[in-house]
C-alpha cells in the first residue's frame, strides 16, 4: 500500500480504511516507536504543521499523545475548549460555538492550519446516539484539511489503533488470538459505546477471533456488529455475541472488560431516554468485574486491557488492573505512537 493513497484524508473510524491501510499506520507506529525508544529525532516529518484540537469532552491521555505527538514530529497543537459555550440538538449538527456555525469553524480553520480533531460524545448532544459522530462528520465536510476523530458516541479509532498495535506486541501475531471485549459495572451509566465499537472493529480486521459479551441490554450498533461478521468472514477469524462473561473469558488470550452506557439511555429511536432504566440494568449486574477469578478462566498468558481511567472496585480489582497480566500502560504509551503514525500519513 503506497503511503500516498493517505494524504489529505479524514481519519474518522477503522470502518473508511482497509485492513492493508491499517497495517502500514502500525508499520510506521512501531518505527516511530523504535525512535522514540532511542531518542532519534523525527521532527522534520510535519515541521510548522498545525493540529487544531476542540475538545467537547475531557481528556487525558487524548489531549497529551496528540500534543506530544505534534512536538515530536515538528508540528504544534492549538487546544480549544468550545465545552462552556456549545449549543446542542440543532437539525444538522450546525453549530460549534454559541455563534458560529461547524461551516464557519471549520473553514476558518482550514485556511489556518493543517488538520482537525474533535473530541464529541454525551452530554454535548444530549445522547441522541450519533448526533456526536454527525458533528465530527460535518466538519469534514467543510474542511478541505483532514479532520480526526479522537472519540465520538460512535468511535474512538485512534483507541483502537493503540489496541491491536499492543496485541501485536504481546503475540507477535493476530491469528488464533481470541480477543474479548466485554462489559464490566460501573456505578455510572454515561459511557459512550465507542471504544468497545472501536475495539471490535480493529480485532475483527485483523482476523481475531473476537467474542463480545455483555448482559441484555447492553447492546451495540447492529451496523458495526455486521461490519464484525463481514470482516470475520473475510479475514479468517471469527465473531460471536455471548451473555455470560465467565464463558467468554474462557481461554482468551486478551480481556478487554469496559463498561459502556445501556440502549435505553439514548434518545429515540434508538433507545427510550430512560436514564433510570439503564441505572436498573446496571445495578442488576454487579457481579460483571475483572477479578482473579475471572483471569483464571483465561488463557495463562492472558493479557488484561483497559483503554483508561478504569472504574478500580467495579470494572476490574486493583489486583488485576496492577497485575502482571496488565498491560494498560503500555497500551497508553501506544496511543503516542499510533497517532503519530496516523498524522505523519495523513498531514503530509
Amino acid at each position: 500500500m503506497k503511503t500516498e493513497s493517505f494524504r489529505g484524508r479524514d481519519f474518522l473510524t477503522l470502518l473508511d480504511y482497509t485492513t492493508e491501510e491499517v497495517e502500514t499506520i502500525l508499520d510506521v507506529a512501531l518505527d516511530f516507536k523504535r525512535r522514540f525508544a532511542l531518542g532519534e529525532p523525527h521532527d522534520h516529518l510535519l515541521r510548522a504543521k498545525t493540529l487544531f484540537m476542540i475538545f467537547y469532552n475531557q481528556s487525558l491521555r487524548t489531549r497529551n499523545s496528540f500534543e506530544a505527538g505534534m512536538t515530536q514530529l515538528g508540528g504544534h497543537a492549538h487546544f480549544l475548549d468550545p465545552s462552556k459555550i456549545y449549543t446542542p440538538a440543532l437539525p444538522g449538527r450546525e453549530v460549534a460555538y454559541s455563534t458560529e456555525r461547524v461551516s464557519d469553524v471549520a473553514r476558518v480553520l482550514a485556511r489556518m492550519g493543517d488538520a482537525i480533531a474533535i473530541r464529541c460524545y454525551g452530554d454535548p448532544v444530549d445522547w441522541e446516539y450519533g448526533g456526536a459522530h454527525e458533528v465530527i462528520k460535518n466538519f469534514a465536510y467543510w474542511a478541505d484539511i483532514p479532520v480526526i476523530n479522537m472519540e465520538c458516541d460512535k468511535y474512538h479509532p485512534c483507541q483502537a489503533l493503540a489496541d491491536i498495535l499492543t496485541i501485536y506486541e504481546k503475540f507477535g501475531t493476530f491469528e488464533g488470538v481470541k480477543f474479548v471485549m466485554s462489559w464490566a459495572y460501573s456505578p455510572s451509566v454515561h459511557k459512550p459505546r465507542a471504544v468497545p465499537q472501536s475495539a471490535i472493529i480493529g480485532a475483527s480486521m485483523m482476523g481475531m477471533d473476537v467474542v463480545l459479551a455483555h448482559p441484555e441490554g447492553m447492546e451495540l450498533d447492529e451496523e458495526v456488529l455486521q461490519a464484525c461478521e463481514g470482516y470475520a468472514e473475510k479475514y479468517g477469524g471469527s465473531f460471536e455475541i455471548s451473555n455470560s462473561m465467565d464463558a467468554a473469558f474462557d481461554g482468551a488470550h486478551v480481556v478487554y472488560p469496559k463498561s459502556w452506557t445501556a440502549t435505553p439511555t439514548f434518545k429515540p429511536p434508538v433507545g427510550e431516554d430512560d436514564p433510570q432504566k439503564a441505572q436498573e440494568i446496571f445495578e442488576a449486574n454487579k457481579d460483571w468485574i475483572c477479578d482473579a477469578d475471572k483471569m483464571a478462566l483465561a488463557d495463562p498468558e492472558a493479557i488484561y486491557m483497559h483503554c483508561l481511567p478504569c472504574d478500580r472496585g467495579f470494572e476490574v480489582t486493583d489486583e488485576v488492573v496492577d497485575g502482571p497480566q496488565s498491560v494498560v500502560f503500555d497500551e497508553a504509551e501506544n496511543r503516542l505512537h499510533v497517532q503519530k503514525a496516523m498524522m505523519a500519513l495523513t498531514m503530509r
